[in-house]
């Protein structure tokens, strides 16, 4: 696992550095999707989130979800233009497994991509991912990230 600035970056993961979110690859053409460890971090503690409704197709860079946190609340983007197929209840019903767990109990949604081949594009992984959030942290003069009581990646 790698580390950038105190914040984990899974291994095994694919990454979107500007839409702050991770992909997991299930190996039957779907794809968990979350917030990474640095966009919990700034996020804060998180106290709603509110996933798009399950059979949704939404377009690559539009909103998947709205994540409110106590200083915070925004969209959580798409890289691929996807259909929903799945919402984490668990992270409906407590959003702050966000914060306890982004890579692990902490996915929002499970996405069928449609155009994976055009769009994957803008995913990375390993060094380029630790290049590419090391220089997002900078531009953004980031610190470390900081993680809960309880927290397991």
């Amino acid at each position: 696992m790698a580390e950038v600035n105190n914040c984990l970056l899974p291994d095994e993961l694919q990454y979107h550095v500007e839409f702050n979110v991770w992909l997991r690859d299930n190996g039957d053409g779907t794809f968990d999707m979350g917030m990474t460890d640095i966009a919990q971090t700034m996020a804060g503690s998180v106290i709603h989130c509110r996933a798009k409704a399950v059979g949704k197709t939404v377009k690559k860079g539009k909103s998947i979800a709205t994540v409110e946190s106590g200083k915070w609340v925004g969209p959580v983007k798409t890289p691929l233009t996807a259909e929903i197929m799945a919402c984490n209840q668990d992270v409906e019903s407590d959003a702050t497994v966000l914060n306890k767990s982004p890579y692990k109990q902490g996915w929002i949604v499970r996405l069928k991509p449609s155009q994976m081949e055009e769009e994957q594009g803008d995913l990375v992984s390993g060094e380029d991912a630790q290049e590419g959030f090391r220089a997002y942290m900078s531009e953004k003069e980031l610190g470390e990230c900081v993680h809960c009581e309880g927290f397991d990646g």
